[in-house]
């Protein structure tokens, strides 16, 4: 089977582009799953319950949420009742959410996915190596395609996600950074790895974020508002390519999509039915 996990979506200018090209995406690369990271879907800032069912609406079939995972307290209803999104695993045992969701692929395969925080640099969390420990243990035997999604600041904490769980799960892909990591590979043991996939939203900012604003606080003290930019938008995010009898990944491969190349894309997808 082959997935796509789209990174981080920042604001309308990401779910604008995600949306508009996933349906080609999947008849081009001829996917039968797509994750995507929507932390920062909503206003740069959190995910909202109509936000969530656009996505979902455009062909996106899972997602992920990180450390803005409660940013929009509104996303609690979505989080009670729907199957195919995820808050990360290593919150407090009382957070609002599944920490794993069981999601079927267009090929029929049943696909695990969960997230986890990193600690470094971020605020504190549970370990999220014993983390994974319990909900690999929670997922039943027979699913063998197994998504981590580890938000994480560092690097080399991502790299020692990836070693420790290479060959327990299909692939160990990084959100958080917003810049993509040119360190995809598959793991001895089976797994694709990347530290970060990267944004998809407006890269002509500083990580989605319009630069004035960022460059005034940074050099006066002052406080702006940090709003999402508007230029140079495109989707950052990683191909795999999976081997469902074994769970272990047979290819890994980045992804980037200009704006300039959505109608291509809109004239591959198929018509909604």
């Amino acid at each position: 089977m082959r997935l796509l996990f789209i990174g981080d979506i920042v604001g309308r200018p990401g779910r604008d582009i995600a949306t508009q090209a996933v349906r080609g995406l999947v008849a081009r690369h001829q996917l039968d799953l797509v994750i995507a990271n929507a932390e920062n879907a909503a206003g740069g800032s959190g995910l909202t319950p109509d936000i969530y069912r656009d996505l979902v609406k455009s062909g996106i079939d899972a997602i992920t949420l990180g450390d803005h995972v409660y940013r929009r307290k509104e996303i609690y209803t979505v989080l009670k009742k729907e199957n195919n999104i995820v808050r990360p695993a290593n919150l407090p045992e009382e957070a609002v959410g599944p920490k794993w969701a069981l999601v079927e692929a267009r090929d029929g395969t049943q696909v695990a996915l969960f997230c986890l925080l990193g600690q470094l640099y971020m605020n504190p969390m549970d370990n999220p190596w014993r983390t994974a420990d319990r909900v690999l243990a929670e997922i039943p035997p027979e699913v063998n395609v197994r998504f981590l999604d580890f938000h994480a600041e560092a690097t080399s904490e991502a790299q020692l996600m990836g070693r420790y769980l290479d060959g327990k799960v299909s692939a160990v892909l990084g959100t958080h950074t917003h810049v993509t990591t040119a360190d995809e590979c598959v793991l001895p043991g089976g797994t694709a790895f990347q530290c970060d996939v990267g944004m998809t939203g407006p890269f002509e900012s500083i990580i989605g974020r319009r630069i004035d604003r960022v460059m005034e606080t940074r050099l006066t003290a002052n406080p702006t508002q940090f709003e999402v930019a508007h230029s140079d938008i495109r989707l950052s995010g990683t191909l795999v390519e999976v081997d469902t009898a074994t769970g272990k990944a047979s290819s890994i491969e980045r992804l980037s999509v200009s704006e300039n190349e959505l109608p291509e894309l809109q004239s591959l997808a198929a018509p909604e039915c």
